[in-house]
């Protein structure tokens, strides 16, 4: 929902009937992940997609439907590989819906802390008293869904949701009892954009900030030499940083910026930079840690680390030489190969053609 977020805002502050499809759901080959949503405007502009295409007509004309009606909707798209054509996903496996008038009290609160980077959920009831909203931070909740006791329960399991990143479902009796049934509430994460750190101020890490950037990381690109290191090289960075790049991942790590989710890309192969940096990262609890080298550099370097102190287990959480085997030759080939290698450790991927695996396409076992 976040790519549509300021569109919601605009159309609900102009006190538009605009309709809302968000997905709750998904089984096999479903293309849109829980939390993507299709916005649908008075005047038939639409912003965002629920499906990537497959259904998008038939959600368009509900959209409209719940604008006018007010009476917010849910539905299911696709059965079965058997059927799925017929539902409208002819790849197979099935999304739901929530579907509602765009506009409750405590949106203002939602966008302003998107807006500030501040890490907020929003709590939807999709069945039950559907339609009740609630916003949440780690510290404060805005907004009811009808009830204290759920209230109580979704705040708390929201923020569980919250910390992880993580858009999901959660079950209530009515009253909110956990172990109860007949309410659902969609918790939609609005985390901050995850980082990628790249090291080494080269032309392969420009290739890498931009990709980076493509994919909805925050990209900082750090290097100690000033006169590499200019945000004129690197326009696809969201920051460039002057500084001895383990001083600054240290210094990132102490004031709470590298979480879970944050990938470290280190591109010089220049051990005075490298190995100082790595000895910081591996100790840290990222999502992925790359080091850019040759095979013999990628020795020399492991025997520097084990120097400094790190266990096997540390160093078997690096990625080095640095990406998939794409065959890649130019720095932009390499940024798609790293790029790829990022994208696959996330989502449990095998890195091999699809043409020679078999099975869902989409994970349903992504790492934790």
């Amino acid at each position: 929902m976040r790519d549509v977020l300021d569109e919601v805002v605009r159309s609900w502050q102009l006190g538009e009937a605009a309709g809302l499809a968000t997905v709750t759901s998904t089984w096999s080959s479903a293309p849109r992940a829980p939390g993507a949503a299709m916005l649908v405007r008075p005047g038939g502009e639409v912003a965002g997609s629920v499906s990537g295409g497959c259904v998008e007509a038939a959600v368009y004309e509900l959209c409209r439907e719940v604008a006018a009606s007010k009476i917010p909707q849910t539905i299911r798209y696709g059965v079965s590989d058997g059927d799925a054509a017929s539902a409208g996903l002819p790849c197979g496996g099935s999304v739901d819906l929530f579907i509602e008038p765009v506009g409750f009290p405590e949106l203002g609160t939602l966008a302003g802390e998107v807006t500030a980077g501040r890490p907020v959920a929003l709590l939807t009831v999709t069945e039950g008293r559907t339609g009740a909203h609630m916003v949440i931070t780690a510290g404060t909740r805005h907004g009811s869904l009808g009830h204290d006791r759920l209230d109580d329960a979704a705040a708390a399991d929201g923020r569980g949701l919250l910390a992880a990143g993580r858009t999901g479902l959660l079950h209530y009796g009515p009253d909110g009892r956990r172990r109860g049934s007949g309410t659902t509430v969609l918790v939609t994460s609005f985390a901050p954009p995850p980082r990628m750190l790249v090291f080494g101020a080269t032309d392969h890490a420009a290739a890498v900030a931009r990709i980076g950037a493509f994919l909805g990381y925050r990209v900082t690109v750090c290097d100690a030499r000033p006169v590499f290191a200019t945000e004129q090289r690197f326009p696809g960075a969201d920051e460039v940083v002057v500084a001895w790049p383990h001083r600054y991942l240290a210094a990132e790590a102490v004031a709470g910026r590298v979480d879970a989710r944050t990938v470290a890309c280190v591109l010089t192969h220049d051990p005075k930079f490298d190995v100082p940096v790595l000895e910081v990262a591996l100790r840290l609890p990222m999502a992925y840690t790359g080091a850019m080298g040759s095979r013999r550099t990628h020795d020399d370097r492991l025997k520097r680390l084990r120097a400094g102190g790190l266990t096997e287990t540390q160093l078997a959480r690096l990625c080095s030489p640095i990406g998939l085997d794409l065959g890649a030759r130019t720095p932009q080939e390499t940024a798609v190969s790293v790029a790829a290698e990022i994208v696959a450790l996330r989502w449990n991927g095998s890195g091999q053609r699809l043409t020679a695996t078999a099975g869902p396409i989409h994970a349903d076992n992504p790492p934790a």
